[in-house]
């Protein structure tokens, strides 16, 4: 209980990744990759569980030697590509209510975010609390603004959508930021209700570049690798 208030946290962690094999097993530096987000999960002496979601059982010892819980394991049919995360979500929520387990809130944790520490969970659930949120969604800057995105014409030649804008420079233009992975957090009524994070009362927790990498392929992961070491 943290503030009177039950938490959950869950990690979706599913074998079968196509960009990095067992990415979410992978040895970065000294110990997998899950490890890291299990670890700040468990520092953080937030959430009264911490699950890992995975349908395998070498994934499913590997959570358990670093901390988390994991009382089932996700069927084959919610670990296809095409499984949204609502479904996950769902199904976690669905399968501990029928072990007599029910939370005020639950926050999805990402393993492919291994720079995401316990400090930024506590202090997104601080934000939680502090605004009476139904969600919090962890953002960051966008590392360039996006009138520079441009698209291309079936011709190849360059295609400028935002032409107007070429003549901005960059100081002269609001910040912009993107969701970045790392934490979803929200009210199990809510969540249940909506189908989803966002709403009138989802408030933003803002996060570094750094602490934002998300890894989707090897370049990805060698420089999260390399930062840790640093």
């Amino acid at each position: 209980m943290y503030h009177h208030k039950s938490f959950l946290a869950i990690i979706p962690a599913r074998s079968g990744s196509k960009g990095i094999i067992d990415k979410n097993i992978k040895r970065m530096n000294d110990k997998p990759l899950m490890a890291y987000t299990i670890e700040a999960a468990v520092k953080a002496q937030i959430f009264d569980d911490i699950i890992v979601s995975t349908d395998s059982m070498e994934y499913a010892k590997t959570a358990s030697a670093y901390g988390a819980s994991i009382p089932f394991i996700r069927p084959k049919e919610l670990a296809r590509d095409t499984t949204s995360t609502y479904e996950v979500i769902l199904h976690v929520l669905q399968e501990l209510k029928f072990q007599g387990k029910t939370y005020d809130y639950f926050m999805i944790l990402q393993p492919t975010s291994p720079l995401r520490n316990e400090r930024h969970i506590t202090q997104s659930i601080d934000v939680l609390l502090s605004c009476e949120a139904d969600a919090v969604v962890s953002i960051c800057e966008l590392e360039h603004p996006s009138f520079l995105n441009v698209c291309l014409h079936t011709n190849g030649a360059l295609d400028f959508p935002l032409s107007s804008s070429e003549n901005l420079r960059r100081q002269d233009v609001a910040k912009e930021y993107r969701i970045n992975g790392a934490i979803y957090l929200c009210k199990t009524s809510y969540f249940l209700k909506q189908k989803s994070f966002y709403g009138e009362k989802t408030y933003p927790y803002i996060m570094s570049q750094i602490a934002s990498i998300d890894i989707d392929n090897m370049e990805q992961f060698k420089h999260a690798e390399w930062l840790m070491q640093r």
